[in-house]
């Protein structure tokens, strides 16, 4: 880690250690972190278990249960696809499959030049609309795979 991250996670650190009597907030934690350096490394999952006074399998638990804590840079859009029970059943799998072919990566890789990653994601609750298609913070429902080169050009 070089040191501009070090000081990053410390500082981090300092301002998610628990007060005396409080409980540490690992999620919140995490959160932090990734907002600080993009994503959660594993080789710092030891420093923030130290820093919370939790085990590092607390730390790794909660690392691996939520879906946006990352554990690798992302590209500078990020692309998740439901796959939930809805999105399955209205065909998302033909929408990944375009966004394969046209990002020319396959799920959890980002593209050359780290402009997109792909990711899956599970019920993102907007099965009224689905299969549905988020990049960074926007969703795009009814998404059929003749649309995909269209709404991949307005992030290119």
């Amino acid at each position: 880690m070089d040191g501009k991250s070090a000081v990053s996670l410390e500082v981090v650190l300092d301002r998610c250690r628990p007060g005396p009597g409080q409980q540490p907030n690992i999620l919140q934690t995490l959160l932090a972190v990734q907002e600080a350096l993009g994503h959660v490394p594993f080789n710092v999952v030891g420093e923030i278990a130290r820093g919370l006074e939790v085990t590092e399998a607390d730390v790794a638990g909660v690392l691996s249960y939520y879906p946006d804590l990352r554990t690798h840079l992302s590209g500078r859009h990020l692309i998740r696809i439901c796959m939930g029970e809805s999105c399955v059943a209205n065909h998302c799998s033909r929408v990944l499959r375009e966004l394969r072919d046209q990002l020319r990566v396959d799920v959890g890789e980002t593209t050359p030049g780290n402009r997109f990653t792909l990711e899956k994601v599970y019920c993102v609750g907007n099965c009224a609309v689905s299969p549905t298609v988020i990049i960074d913070d926007e969703l795009y429902g009814r998404m059929i795979p003749s649309q995909v080169a269209s709404l991949l050009d307005q992030y290119r």
